[in-house]
């Protein structure tokens, strides 16, 4: 089989069978196009020493892109054994980088309560204007909710019906999930709904269209400089992160973050425990006695 042929059935079944967004199946195929290419259209039937060959030409890359490339093509090389197209899979031999998974970057407690402070001082400042009362729904679910940048711009007008105290959105891969919405994130989006026709089709309307993920991250650091907090410290993405990380400090269960977030393996929702590690470790070595006694 060509390898052009085996690459578009590979792609096809992730998205058919694994529910692969786009990006995901654009950059697969790139990856193994691009490897096809090194190994001269013989991809498919590659060896062990073919793919020893294929990761020396990785030797440049960083090892977060060679990692990726490998995974990749292990699962390519389990794909065709599957479908029968080989009989063996050689993708032992492609390298296996050790990559660290960089921890979030998160806000405090102090950090959020100064958001919420400034927003509030807006409101009372401009008498609860449209433009407020919308940025106060924007920043309840994002931090209140959990939910991705793309996820909350793009929200229907009537996504949120009546007191049902939760959305069901769907996200990456075309995966439905089910997301709590706290008293205090609908109260903000009924206080904004109330400025936006029943006619228009989404939640947050600009334009022709809805709120764009760029203005949105606009308005995010907007709000922190009224906030005293770093600008570059903040996105909407770490007001998600910050949602999960103060949510499992509050005890919740890792499963339920994972379903909250979205999340196909929980392994990437297990990055929140490190870093509820990490701050469970700054605790011990700034306030344990021991730690006092030998300062002193």
């Amino acid at each position: 089989m060509k390898d052009s042929e085996a690459i578009a059935q590979f792609l096809e079944m992730l998205a058919a069978e694994g529910g692969a967004a786009k990006n995901t199946l654009l950059a697969y195929g790139s990856d193994l196009r691009g490897a096809s290419e090194v190994l001269g259209g013989a991809l498919v039937d590659a060896n062990a020493a073919g793919l020893q060959a294929l990761g020396g030409e990785w030797m440049a890359l960083s090892r977060t892109s060679v990692a990726r490339k490998s995974s990749v093509l292990r699962r390519f090389f389990a794909f065709l054994e599957e479908e029968g197209i080989r009989r063996d899979d050689p993708s032992d031999a492609l390298p296996r980088p050790a990559v660290r998974r960089a921890l979030p970057r998160v806000l405090s407690h102090q950090d959020v309560d100064r958001l919420f402070a400034a927003l509030e001082a807006r409101r009372q400042d401009r008498h609860g204007d449209a433009l407020t009362l919308r940025l106060i729904a924007l920043f309840e679910l994002l931090y209140g909710s959990g939910l991705r940048a793309t996820e909350l711009v793009s929200l229907p007008r009537h996504a949120l019906r009546g007191d049902r105290p939760f959305l069901i959105l769907r996200g990456k891969g075309g995966r439905e999930r089910l997301v709590p919405i706290s008293d205090r994130a609908r109260a903000a989006v009924a206080d904004w709904g109330a400025h936006v026709p029943d006619d228009q089709p989404w939640l947050f309307p600009s334009g022709h269209g809805h709120l764009s993920r760029v203005r949105l991250f606009q308005l995010v650091r907007e709000l922190a400089g009224e906030a005293g907090v770093p600008p570059q410290r903040i996105s909407p993405h770490v007001l998600r992160h910050a949602f999960a990380t103060h949510l499992l400090e509050g005890g919740a269960d890792l499963r339920a973050l994972q379903t909250m977030l979205g999340h196909a393996d929980i392994a990437t929702t297990q990055i929140y425990t490190h870093v509820d590690s990490a701050r469970l470790v700054e605790l011990v070595n700034s306030r344990h006695p021991l730690m006092d006694a030998a300062r002193r």
